[in-house]
């Protein structure tokens, strides 16, 4: 009979996937019993199936056509498994060795646990407190979104939603159980059902964990294993997709299992949190985006007022003030231009660069006084303009330099800050990093490698210090051992650990992890077993991310996303103005306005990848640089991606323009 069903919905994470498998692997060696691994994947375009059926042939993979959703995913292996025990995995989580095997123990000495969660951690090690929570009656609920359970994490009354009053350490009765891991009982589930569909993403663990206890089963927090789970609850919180969707999914929840009364009332409550939220998330974005560019305007308008008042005074040709205008209308609209022409030339760029800003402010200068030649009743004195743009340089440059300097005490501004890296693990994994973060361009320095235990001859008992200049000594001597990793963090001021999985547990590196100092703060990352990606993650509320080959594109470098954002707006613009002669042409008509304004507004670009992976923020594309190919054959999955990677990494907004024009019948799609 097979012990366990281990279940894992994918969905363009094949980084993070690889790793989640192979601790899966090491975790099933462990236990010792039959055990069946389904990956069912939901139309990922970044080679997840490939690698799958590639890497890890035990495993039944469910390659699906489209994207169902989380519950969908489930469901359609846990029709299939057979286990005794059904754990359902997220991909971007790490189990530790004996993960499995104390669970399943867990579970055969409590026959009336129904369910299971873990203590999980994120990406630094730290306690994600969505391991355990309680049901989110109206109160409950009321009490999280309104940020009372923040203010008050350990209070028996505002704390409940993330059972904060309860020991981390210790084994607890609770009611909700996580998605990320949650281990299930086949009986339990042949006699409650399967997960709810009506959810898409979120709350589907709420309502099952809800159904169990319903059942007379019991849901427990058990804390005697660990796991990484690096995309924790609140991961993209201040998004306002992720507000709308998260929240929604407890509307359906209460409307399903509250009395209709109360179900109403709490409808009324998250849908009021939800715009609330929603509206925090923009103002927060919007806030953190516009706040160099509104301290800037601030400095050139004061110091546009002390040249105007010091010229009125000493330099006028005919005395007399300004009128009015000059400040109220004309300044802003200088001020607009400048910035305008800065931000468009890379002034706002990181590393900052001091000729970025004078190009821009120098480019604005020459177009406000150019302006000004055709407008008599706006034109005050070239000299101010002149003088202006100076000032405007000044401010700019000063300000960037003030806030480098406060937070890394130089003023080198052109001056990218490396970070100090040393990697754990064995002298061929150590070399292997190197050559991995050498091939994904990371601006680092590799102090270099610290020995696990029981490698090599050495017998020092403190860190190796006679390093090569650049970072690495001629002979490739570790730095120390892993008993003095604290010592080797403090002495070379490190900022982030690799460590390699080839040769370290991942039970020893989450030991590690939580071991370490927190002071200075350090970043860990892991290379996975005979992988090409080193992947970590800052914090619980950051979206994993990783080192890999393909991580140089050129399309998502800030000066080509901003010329393409603007090729952007052009081009829908244009089409919406010439939309009644253009859209007798298009397939889909419906669509092609659809699509016009989805761009304008930023929600989708015209031409992008569609067949590989991005980076979190990329917006869905209409088009994909592969639907120009000229080809007399279909063109395979490989072949797509390709030609996608590409365009990504030779990137220039022509291309844009010539696939538009070949493409320009299918506009609609």
């Amino acid at each position: 009979m097979v012990k366990l069903s281990v279940v894992i919905v994918n969905y363009n994470v094949c980084y993070f996937l690889e790793q989640a498998l192979l601790s899966v692997r090491r975790a099933v060696e462990k236990l010792g019993q039959p055990v069946e691994v389904f990956v069912v994947d939901n139309n990922s375009v970044d080679g997840s199936v490939t690698m799958v059926r590639a890497r890890f042939p035990e495993v039944v993979l469910i390659a699906n056509q489209d994207n169902p959703g989380f519950s969908k995913g489930n469901n359609q292996a846990l029709r299939r498994a057979t286990g005794q025990y059904q754990l359902l995995l997220n991909p971007d989580t790490v189990v530790e060795e004996d993960t499995f095997r104390a669970c399943c123990d867990f579970m055969d000495a409590h026959p009336t646990c129904g369910g299971l969660g873990v203590k999980m951690l994120d990406g630094q090690g730290k306690f994600l407190p969505e391991s355990k929570r309680a049901l989110p009656t109206p109160a409950v609920a009321f009490y999280k979104m309104f940020g009372l359970a923040s203010l008050f994490p350990k209070s028996r009354t505002f704390g409940r939603y993330h059972l904060g009053f309860l020991d981390r350490e210790e084994t607890h009765e609770i009611e909700v159980l996580s998605g990320a891991f949650m281990l299930l009982r086949k009986a339990a589930l042949d006699q409650i059902g399967l997960l709810d569909e009506d959810y898409f993403m979120y709350g589907e663990d709420i309502d099952l964990s809800y159904r169990l206890t319903r059942g007379g089963w019991k849901n427990y927090y058990f804390p005697g294993t660990r796991i990484i789970h690096y995309k924790g609850e609140s991961t993209k919180r201040t998004s306002v997709n992720y507000v709308f969707v998260f929240y929604r999914a407890m509307v359906i929840f209460a409307q399903k299992h509250f009395a209709p009364g109360r179900a109403g009332l709490f409808s009324l409550l998250i849908n009021a949190a939800i715009w609330l939220r929603a509206g925090a998330a923009v103002a927060e974005r919007l806030a953190v985006r516009t706040a160099p560019l509104l301290l800037d305007a601030g400095l050139i308008w004061g110091g546009m007022y002390f040249l105007k008042s010091y010229w009125e005074n000493n330099h006028k040709f005919v005395p007399g003030d300004y009128p009015p205008q000059y400040m109220e209308v004309a300044v802003p609209a200088y001020i607009l231009v400048w910035l305008t022409s800065a931000y468009l030339s890379g002034g706002y760029d990181q590393p900052v660069r001091t000729s970025r800003v004078v190009r821009g402010i120098f480019v604005g200068t020459l177009l406000i006084s150019a302006a000004s030649n055709f407008l008599d009743a706006w034109r005050f004195s070239k000299a101010l303009i002149i003088l202006g743009g100076a000032w405007a340089v000044a401010a700019l440059v000063g300000r960037q330099l003030l806030a480098h300097f406060v937070k890394y005490k130089n003023l080198r501004l052109s001056e990218r800050r490396q970070k100090n890296i040393a990697i754990v693990g064995s002298g061929p994994e150590s070399r292997r990093v190197r050559q991995l973060l050498e091939a994904a361009q990371v601006s680092a320095r590799v102090i270099g490698y610290v020995r696990v235990d029981g490698e090599g001859t050495s017998t020092a008992s403190e860190p190796n210090s006679s390093l090569h200049p650049f970072g690495q000594s001629p002979s490739e001597e570790p730095l120390g051992e892993l008993r003095q990793l604290t010592d080797i963090i403090r002495l070379y001021a490190l900022n982030e650990l690799i460590f390699c999985g080839k040769d370290l547990p991942a039970s020893q590196i989450i030991s590690l992890m939580l071991g370490l100092p927190t002071s200075p703060p350090v970043a860990y990352k892991i290379l996975p077993e005979d992988s090409q990606y080193i992947i970590g993650s800052s914090s619980k509320d950051a979206p994993g991310d990783y080192y890999t080959l393909d991580i140089a594109l050129n399309l998502y470098q800030p000066q080509q996303a901003r010329a393409k954002r603007l090729l952007d707006v052009l081009t829908s613009a244009g089409m919406l103005v010439l939309a009644p002669l253009l859209i007798w042409f298009q397939s889909k008509k419906t669509g092609f306005l659809r699509n016009c304004v989805a761009v304008l507004l930023g929600r989708r670009t015209w031409v992008g990848l569609r067949y590989m992976a991005g980076p979190a923020h990329a917006v869905p594309a209409v088009l994909s640089p592969a639907d120009a190919a000229i080809s007399t054959i279909p063109l395979n999955e490989v072949t797509l991606r390709r030609l996608e990677l590409l365009y990504a990494k030779d990137y220039e907004p022509s291309i844009d323009l010539s696939v538009l024009w070949r493409c320009w019948r299918r506009l609609g799609q």
